[in-house]
């Protein structure tokens, strides 16, 4: 599918839908909509996924050239900008499909609603969960698949990258995994998956259950993306559903070098590495004995050597094998992981 990725004002940095895309979704990205990066190219900015040019606008492109319009942006809350809607109207006047993984759900806005249903588009809401979800049986721990899930100190810490990474590299050393998404660039990625920080608050651990209980046992591994963080003062209720529901064998804790403090709440310090081993450890006991084995931490903002010492300092702090995936590869996460 040849699609556009919209990332207004946002790309690279705060545009994890878009880049999450581009690095590992098999679609064929035909442009990035930044209207203040209008020229460039996604190559200038990050040089290790799929390149395409960067233009100020969806009318910049000719109307056959795209099949479908991708938000690409997360927002805290999940809310539309106004300062998008004649892109999301020119891209349902060409006729292209509209997908979002915000919580402003396109179906139900009038105008979008109407222009799709007179040129034959989809709207696609992927965080609109299942109808039919419910409870946990506390149940996921008997499949035959043994689950990693990645968590988090914080948000946009890595989470999705860790879980991604992990599964395709399983997968290339010949082992049979799968992914379990949770959250909305997970889902457009894989092309299943449920929300989960848009279900209701009884049914989260249910609705991870659910889908380790549909792929659990045709897969040997399945590498749960995890969301939010144990102490995040927002999202915490959804990390301890996706905790909980998953009953995981093994856990790989991510991390950003040189973060401090909550994103977006500043004021929030976060606690030391091995508070988070204990605090993620000790709530998961009463339900599944897991343990953190591994980590991941995002040095993207460091020079090699500092790089490769803020790794080494992790993986101390932890007392397990630390990496930054992108930059070192998995093969040190994977001996501990994959057995």
């Amino acid at each position: 599918m040849r699609v556009a990725i919209l990332a207004h004002e946002r790309f690279p940095e705060r545009a994890k839908t878009a880049l999450g895309v581009l690095r590992y979704a098999d679609h064929d990205v035909v442009a990035v909509l930044d209207r203040t990066a209008d020229g460039r190219r996604v190559s200038d900015f990050v040089p290790d996924v799929q390149d395409a040019p960067i233009v100020a606008g969806m009318a910049e492109l000719e109307p056959d050239a795209v099949d479908a319009l991708l938000i690409g942006i997360a927002p805290i809350g999940g809310g539309f900008d106004e300062t998008w809607r004649t892109d999301v109207r020119t891209a349902l006047e060409y006729g292209c499909d509209v997908i979002s993984g915000l919580h402003y759900f396109l179906a139900e806005d009038e105008e979008f609603a109407r222009l799709a249903a007179e040129h034959d588009c989809e709207l696609r809401d992927v965080r609109d969960p299942p109808p039919d979800l419910t409870v946990s049986d506390g149940v996921a721990g008997d499949v035959d698949a043994e689950i990693v899930l990645t968590v988090g100190t914080d948000c946009s810490v890595g989470k999705m990258t860790t879980t991604m990474e992990l599964a395709r590299d399983a997968r290339a050393a010949g082992y049979d995994a799968a992914v379990i998404p949770t959250g909305q660039t997970g889902i457009v990625i894989e092309g299943w998956g449920t929300p989960v920080d848009r279900v209701i608050s009884d049914f989260t651990a249910g609705a991870v259950e659910s889908m380790i209980r549909e792929m659990g046992d045709d897969h040997d591994y399945l590498f749960v993306e995890g969301q939010g963080s144990i102490v995040h003062p927002a999202y915490s209720a959804v990390t301890c559903g996706i905790l909980h529901g998953s009953m995981a064998d093994r856990l790989v804790l991510c991390h950003e070098a040189d973060r401090e403090s909550i994103h977006g709440y500043e004021s929030f310090s976060l606690p030391s590495i091995p508070t988070y081993v204990d605090l993620y450890e000790r709530l998961a006991e009463p339900v599944a004995p897991s343990r953190v084995v591994a980590g991941a931490i995002n040095t993207a903002g460091l020079e090699d050597a500092a790089a490769r010492e803020a790794v080494d300092d992790y993986a101390d702090a932890l007392g397990a094998p630390a990496t930054d995936v992108l930059r070192f590869g998995t093969d040190d996460l994977l001996e501990v992981l994959v057995r």
